[in-house]
Formats: structure tokens, sequence, C-alpha cells
């Protein structure tokens, strides 16, 4: 899978060139569509309180609203049209299976703005905009190899998208610099927002010896479980801080309000265009929550140090010498992957034992 623009007639990109342009003198209406309810404590709530952070900016500017818990597929559709004939100017996508979904609506709609999180079809009305995950895993991924005591690690996928595939590598990765002795243990729920099936997913990684394990998955059913057994985890999305000092020794925290408050303030101002950006650390749209007093004081300055490098530039996640699950070469001693290989990530690196999802 690889990111690109769609195209579509000369006619059709000579008539987008100039999108209708927003009326000063009327209220913005903004929708959003969410994959979770917005009291998941995670994905959602975190593009949640973006919205929240959109109309404090902007006041009697704008006005928000959401559609919640919608599932990927004919339903997102629905609630993107509904979105759209209920007078919304600006639309958010908030999940990676609305993809399809939200280009259909854009073309019915080419005087609505649309933006798609973490997808890479794009249009003269439709923008996407993605988070650098991969840069926060190598962070925790650190923090999970210095403190496994079983030197088994475990990570719960939601489903194995290029999104979801960098994450679990490059925690696996930068584990395996600190501690030469990790495994990796991957469990697939195939669902973004689950808490039965995340409880479950993380019940089966404590019973095959993981003492510390990650997600890609929305809710805290997860570190619910690693209460329950001693194990330890880590927030995702939101800071989950409710089970800090642990399990939860640490987090990944996504930022999305300084996007949206730009975004928004681009539409208002006439300036808004179609585009794709992905943005990390160094952006402060991934951040690293608070590592807790559990975590030694060295493992912290390390993890520390390591967001720091990444953040400057310093580091990149995905540097040579790696090869991939299959033994074959794949980054060169020194050599860094490139966005269109990773946007289009369908394997594991050396050293991850566990099948690939087809």
């Amino acid at each position: 899978m690889k990111r690109r623009t769609l195209l579509g007639s000369a006619a059709a990109l000579m008539a987008a060139s100039t999108l209708p342009s927003f009326a000063q003198d009327e209220k913005l209406k903004i929708g959003f569509i969410y994959v979770g309810p917005v009291g998941d404590g995670g994905w959602t709530y975190q593009h949640d309180l973006a919205r929240k952070a959109v109309e404090a900016e902007y006041g009697d500017k704008v006005e928000t609203t959401f559609i919640e818990s919608v599932p990927e597929g004919a339903d997102a559709e629905r609630a993107l049209t509904q979105l759209a004939l209920a007078g919304n100017k600006l639309i958010f996508a908030t999940s990676f299976g609305f993809m399809d979904a939200t280009v259909n609506v854009a073309k019915k709609f080419p005087d609505i703005k649309f933006e798609h999180a973490t997808g890479y079809k794009r249009a003269d009305n439709l923008a996407t905009y993605d988070a650098r995950f991969y840069e926060g895993r190598a962070v925790i991924g650190t923090i999970a190899g210095r403190m496994t005591k079983s030197n088994k690690i475990g990570y719960i996928g939601s489903f194995p998208i290029p999104e979801v595939v960098q994450g679990i590598n490059s925690a696996y990765i930068h584990a395996k610099k600190v501690n030469p002795d990790v495994e990796m243990k991957v469990v697939w729920v195939y669902s973004w927002f689950d808490p039965a099936k995340e409880a479950d997913a993380a019940a089966a990684l404590i019973a095959e010896g993981v003492d510390v394990f990650m997600q890609h998955t929305d809710s805290t059913a997860p570190l619910a479980k690693a209460q329950e057994a001693g194990a330890l985890g880590f927030g995702q999305a939101s800071d989950m801080a409710a089970f800090a000092p642990s399990p939860r020794i640490s987090s990944i925290v996504d930022n999305w309000a300084p996007y949206y408050i730009k975004r928004v303030g681009q539409v208002l101002d006439g300036s808004w265009q179609s585009q794709g950006v992905w943005l990390g650390i160094g952006d402060g749209e991934v951040v690293i929550g608070e590592i807790t007093e559990a975590v030694p004081a060295e493992v912290k300055a390390e993890a520390e140090a390591l967001k720091a490098q990444i953040a400057s530039g310093e580091h990149h996640p995905f540097t040579g010498p790696l090869k991939k699950q299959d033994g074959s070469d794949w980054l060169a001693e020194g050599q860094k992957a490139t966005d269109e290989e990773l946007s289009g990530m369908n394997f594991y690196v050396e050293g991850i034992t566990a099948p690939m999802p087809k």
C-alpha cells in the first residue's frame, strides 16, 4: 500500500483549482465521525478533545458536531452523507477504514472540504493527515526491553495495516537494541475498539509469559488485565493516567488539537488546500506521556534521550542494518527507510517469529 494522490479527469482538476470560499459572516459548521465512543479513553477520546479545542479556539465562529461509534464500511458513508446534508462545510473522518467512504462522499459534495486521518487517498477537496506513531513505539519499545523480566514482550494489534506493522517492528527493533534476549509475541484482534477482545488478547499474551505489552487498540481493557496479572503496559493514543504509576508506565499520546485548529483556521481565512501530512514527535503530534516512577531513573533517562534524538532528526527508528523476517536484506548499514517504504510496510523485521497475517 502506498500513499498516493487520487487524480480525477482533467476537467475536474481545472474546475476544482479553487474550492468555494467560506462566507465570513456565517458560522462554520464542522462535522466529525468517530470509529469508537467518545468515552473510549483512547483514540476517539483524543480526537474529541481536539474537537473541543477547536471550539475553545474559535468560539462562536464555529459549530461542531460528531457521530460516534460508526462502523467502517457502508455505515461510514451514510454518516458522512448525513453530516454533509446537515450543512457541515468541513468534515473530519477519523479512522483508516473510513477511507473509501470519505472518497466516495467527497466526490458527491465537491463544495465541502474533507479531512481523513491516517489514509492516503486524496482529492482536491479531500486532504489526509497522519502521525508517525512508529516514533513513539521506538521510545516505549526501549522501555519495554529494559523492564521485562521474562524477556517476553507483547503487542496487541488491531488490523495488519502498515501503520500498525510499523509500530510492531519499531517497538521490537528498539527493545532488541537494549535487550538482545527479548522476544516479541503478537496477538491480532481485528478491531479498533472491542474491550472484550482486547482483554482476551492481553490474557493470551500473559499466558505466554509476556510481562510487558503494548497495544494498537483503543480501550483501556488491556491495562485492566495487566493490573490483574501484575504485568506492565502503556497508554495508547491517550495518557490513560488512571492506570499510572503501574501497570501503565508510560504512553503514546495523539495530540490532534494543533492540526485541527490550524486547518479550521485555514477554512475560515480561505487558505485551505488539499494536502497530505505525516507528523511526529518533533512536530508535537506524537507525545510520550509521563514515564512513571515504576521505571528506574536510568531507563527513563535513556528513553527521554531517544525521544530527543528522534525529535531533532538525529535518529530515525528504521535505520539499517535491518533484515526482513525471512532473512532477506532490507536496509544497509546507516540507510534509512523512506516514507514510501514505510507507508507500504507489510512484513516483520528479522527476529519476530509470529506469522504475518495475510
